[in-house]
C-alpha cells in the first residue's frame, strides 16, 4: 500500500510541476517574443529544455506541448497550435531527467537534435500550411525557408537560456525533489 501511495504522490508532484512548467512556457513564449516571417522567436524553448531535464519524459513532453501550443493560440497563431504541440513534445523527448544534474553531457548533446527537430519541424509545418492555403508545392517549400534562419537563432538563444537557467536551478537542489520515484516512471 505504501508503494502505491508513493507512486500516487509522485504522480501528483509531477502533474503539479508539469502545470507550472506549462504556464511558465506559455508566458515566456506568448509574451516574451520577437515576430518573424511566419511566427516569432521566443524564450519558451529554454524552459521546455529545463522541464525536460527535471521531469520524466512524458510530463516534460506534456508541459512543452501544452505551454507552447496555448501560447500560439494566445498570440494569434491558431493554425500553428497542432504543429507546435508535436514539435515541442518531440524536442522535450530528447532530454533526460534521469541524471543527477540538469546540465550534463547528455542534455548538452540533446540541444543538437532538439534544434534539428525545431528547425526541420517548423520548415515542414510551414510548407504544409502554405500548401493548405493554396500555395503550389515548390512555392510552399521556398516560402518555408524564410523562417529557417530565425528558427536557428531561436534554437541558439534557447540553448543559452537553458544552460544558464539549468546551472542556476541546479544550485537550488531541485533535482533531489525529483530523484525520488524517477526509476518508477
Amino acid at each position: 500500500m505504501k508503494m502505491k501511495n508513493n507512486r500516487n504522490n509522485n504522480h501528483l508532484k509531477y502533474m503539479v510541476f508539469t502545470a507550472l512548467f506549462a504556464a511558465l512556457i506559455c508566458v515566456m513564449t506568448a509574451f516574451v517574443h520577437i515576430p518573424t516571417n511566419q511566427g516569432y522567436i521566443h524564450a519558451g524553448d529554454g524552459i521546455i529544455f529545463l522541464a525536460a531535464a527535471v521531469l520524466p519524459a512524458p510530463y516534460a513532453m506534456l508541459a512543452g506541448a501544452i505551454g507552447a501550443g496555448f501560447s500560439d493560440y494566445l498570440s494569434g497563431y491558431a493554425m500553428w497550435v497542432l504543429p507546435t504541440m508535436i514539435i515541442k513534445a518531440a524536442s522535450a523527448a530528447v532530454f533526460s531527467a534521469h541524471k543527477d544534474t540538469i546540465i550534463n553531457k547528455r542534455n548538452i548533446i540533446a540541444l543538437i537534435p532538439a534544434a534539428m527537430i525545431c528547425i526541420g519541424g517548423y520548415y515542414l509545418a510551414g510548407a504544409v500550411l502554405a500548401m493548405l492555403s493554396g500555395t503550389p508545392v515548390g512555392g510552399a517549400f521556398a516560402a518555408a525557408l524564410a523562417d529557417v534562419p530565425s528558427n536557428g537563432i531561436q534554437c541558439v538563444c534557447s540553448a543559452a537560456l537553458f544552460l544558464a537557467l539549468g546551472k542556476a536551478v541546479e544550485k537550488t537542489g531541485i533535482k533531489k525533489l525529483f530523484r525520488v520515484g524517477l526509476s518508477e516512471t
